[in-house]
């Protein structure tokens, strides 16, 4: 059975699975295309041209979109966990099923059917992103039995939170941002909840039982004293601390009440890209295990709709599955021989260069599924000094404030961090070991989202790392996706060229060919 699905709105993907294999999950923002495209024409055509067949199911995840005075809907619509609708259909010129669930149903399989297969008699789902946030429990037959709501758009109430200290954001008419998310939690590591005063406590909790974000009601708080504070006031700092710590006791409150105690645990949602948040789950002591996707957020979404149809037609969701189910990088140039001069690759060479303070763009093979780049699209440098991390984000044109990851082999992760489990997506947080020296990759207060590398899972990049180690005693290098401020990943080599030379990146690696740049700049 072949099944393609797509999703709409932001975020839009197009998912190809084949008798329970992930062929391809093509996103539209990758390939430098604006984050959070939707779904786009020529990502429909790439997938087009790489199946040998019409699908036997074409699968549409639910939608909805936000017009004045009402919601327009697509498919089976936004929210809930109704039963999917399934008909017969032509699609060019071949009868097919059709299928359409919601989108929060697309979260729920799409955490299921990535996930390890278990034995459990109930497991629990938790969806949180912008505008869902609820428990589902899933039997054995994968039927979702029930749900517990427990709030209304918690991603929305963190980025608005963002929204309402940045002067830059409207009072009205605006929607929180979907890039916001991400630089709220780099900076509540920089405030402490204790610390809130009282009337910043009250904001939080006013934002907690806010109605409705959309629009976002900024002009309602302009009475506050988050209102245009700035984002890097410390009164954003210590409301960002105590909004993440308070939803995440709401989500807890809920679990322990609703949940079966010593269940697995699946996240998926966009806050599911939180760290934190997903190591405190770990840590709580109340499920029996915590497993999360690396494209748990909407870029996910359209696996998820496959998924739920192998489950409807199958009663199966679970599959086999890659992080790199992406494109190959495209040779469309090549680069000027005048300013690039190709050499084979040599790891230890390459090593040197990193040691000396060189970024890399790295390139290997197909891009990642997710927005996390795990070593094939990624911009590499040393870890040890904390130049790196501005340099990097001077590079990124991102924010002073915004951590750097690492990579690191799993054979060093008991040396340089306080914990070694493996983290292949880099979706957990850890501690960094002062003594390890790796200031370039930690946070202000000491965490950091290691993406752990084993030799079976990325071979070419543990080499790599094996051999920095030789040269400096850990195989740990910063690890950061290779992409223009504001778009996708990098995906072909006109705009790679053009990234470094514009953003003064001296070495590129494509597959086993290095490029160093030879003359002035």
């Amino acid at each position: 059975m072949l099944v393609v699905a797509m999703k709409p709105g932001h975020d839009g993907a197009i998912a190809a699975i084949e008798n329970g294999k992930l062929l391809y999950s093509l996103e539209s923002e990758k390939d430098s295309r604006p984050r959070y495209s939707p779904l786009l024409p020529t990502t429909f055509l790439d997938i087009a041209e790489r199946l040998d067949a019409i699908p036997d199911v074409v699968a549409l995840g639910g939608w909805g979109d936000l017009r004045p005075n009402r919601v327009q809907y697509t498919g089976a619509g936004y929210s809930g966990v109704a039963e999917p609708t399934v008909t017969t259909s032509r699609f060019f010129g071949k009868e097919v099923k059709f299928f359409t669930s919601s989108h929060e149903r697309s979260h729920v399989y799409q955490a299921i059917g990535m996930a390890p297969r278990g034995d459990a008699p109930l497991r629990t789902v938790l969806v949180w992103e912008g505008d869902v946030g609820a428990f589902h429990l899933v039997d054995r037959e994968n039927r979702i039995v029930r749900t517990a709501q427990v709030m209304t758009g918690p991603g929305a109430r963190y980025s608005f939170l963002f929204a309402l200290a940045d002067p830059t954001f409207p009072d009205t008419g605006g929607k929180p941002r979907l890039n916001d998310a991400g630089k709220l939690m780099a900076l509540a590591a920089f405030g402490d909840p204790a610390a809130a005063s009282a009337d910043t406590t009250g904001v939080v909790e006013r934002i907690l039982k806010q109605d409705s974000l959309y629009p976002a009601p900024k002009s309602e708080y302009r009475d506050s004293p988050l209102y245009n504070a700035g984002v890097e006031s410390d009164v954003c700092k210590s409301a960002a601390a105590l909004l993440t710590e308070r939803l995440f006791e709401a989500f807890v409150r809920v679990a322990r009440e609703e949940m079966p105690e010593g269940s697995p645990l699946y996240i998926s949602g966009g806050c599911g890209l939180n760290c934190d948040w997903n190591r405190q789950f770990a840590d709580l002591g109340y499920f029996s295990s915590v497993s999360v996707a690396p494209c748990t957020n909407d870029s996910g979404s359209a696996i998820g709709t496959a998924l739920d149809a192998l489950a409807t037609f199958t009663g199966d969701p679970h599959i086999e599955w890659d992080v790199y189910s992406g494109l190959e990088f495209v040779h469309d140039v090549r680069p000027d021989t005048a300013r690039w001069r190709a050499t084979p690759l040599v790891l230890d060479e390459l090593a040197t260069a990193l040691a000396a303070g060189r970024p890399v763009a790295w390139v290997q093979g197909r891009w990642e599924i997710g927005p996390r780049a795990l070593g094939n699209r990624s911009l590499l440098a040393e870890p040890f000094s904390p130049g790196t991390r501005d340099l990097l984000n001077t590079i990124k044109m991102r924010e002073d404030y915004r951590p750097i990851a690492p990579c690191a082999r799993v054979e060093d992760l008991g040396t340089a961090f306080d914990a070694d489990f493996e983290d292949p997506h880099m979706l957990f947080f850890r501690r960094v070991r002062p003594s390890s020296g790796l200031r370039a990759v930690t946070h202000v207060d000491g965490s950091t989202r290691v993406q752990t590398v084993r030799e079976t899972g990325n071979p070419r990049l543990h080499r790599l790392l094996t051999a920095f180690a030789a040269q400096r005693g850990l195989g740990v290098l910063c690890n950061t996706s290779l992409n223009f401020n504001g778009d996708g990943f990098i995906n072909r080599m006109s705009d790679l060229v053009h990234y470094c030379e514009w953003r003064e990146i001296d070495d590129m690696v494509v597959g086993d060919t290095w490029y160093r740049r030879v003359g002035d700049r």
